[in-house]
């Protein structure tokens, strides 16, 4: 089957840049693209001003044309896109100046995304109808938003979870601390206790990233580090 009429237009991709906590709590990003907008001053038929398309002679109007041929099976009937009108089924005696006839034009165009929490690095989001337009008032394509997230200072991520490094003094590990953690949901209470071994981990539950699909968060995950001093005074 042949399509006819005004076909859509491509689809576009993009990438964006956002910020750690943006991509973990969500947010709405602006991006820009290059695109094919319908043309304002023919309104996208692709005519002058004052005129109209006609419909295409050679095709009657079809934008296919039939060729028939004999083989051994019998008469064979094949359909192909008018040569004339390219498959749309009018011609444009006077063109468009702006668009030249195709009833769009390049233009830069801004949209408004709404990112949802925990996306990552490689995530792509689909907006349906934000892509290039097609010729001659034919539908929009999609536009494909591929995501990258800029690191943080102080978390790493694996999956829905956080990594960070804490560093500890020696007396601190051997004996025992209390601290104001800051995550990004705002200050925790971290007890180390004492005796504390170079390695060990504290989870702090519920403070990681929200799933993208589904409920709940992963986990801040707070590995000690205990700095051993190289050099020892005679006080120590």
């Amino acid at each position: 089957r042949v399509r006819t009429g005004p076909q859509p237009g491509p689809d576009l991709e993009t990438t964006i840049e956002v910020d750690f906590v943006d991509a973990v709590f969500g947010s709405a990003q602006e991006v820009t693209v290059r695109t094919a907008a319908a043309c304002e001053t023919c309104e996208a038929t692709g005519a002058a001003p004052g005129t109209h398309a006609e419909r295409c002679a050679h095709c009657q109007g079809s934008g296919q044309v039939r060729q028939v041929r004999q083989s051994i099976l019998g008469q064979m009937v094949t359909a192909a896109p008018c040569p004339a009108c390219r498959g749309a089924g009018e011609i444009i005696a006077s063109p468009c100046p702006t668009c030249r006839g195709e009833g769009r034009e390049v233009t830069d165009k801004t949209y408004t995304v709404d990112l949802p929490a925990g996306v990552d690095t490689g995530s792509t989001l689909r907006l349906s109808g934000f892509g290039a337009a097609g010729l001659r008032g034919g539908g929009k394509g999609d536009l494909y938003v591929h995501v990258r997230v800029r690191p943080h200072p102080r978390f790493t991520r694996e999956g829905q979870d956080l990594h960070h490094e804490l560093h500890l003094p020696v007396t601190q590990a051997a004996l025992g601390a209390l601290f104001r953690f800051e995550t990004l949901d705002g200050d925790e209470e971290l007890v180390v206790p004492r005796g504390t071994q170079n390695g060990r981990v504290f989870r702090l539950r519920g403070k990681g990233v929200p799933h993208v699909r589904g409920r709940g968060r992963g986990d801040l995950l707070v590995h000690t580090v205990v700095d051993t001093p190289t050099e020892l005074s005679a006080e120590v």
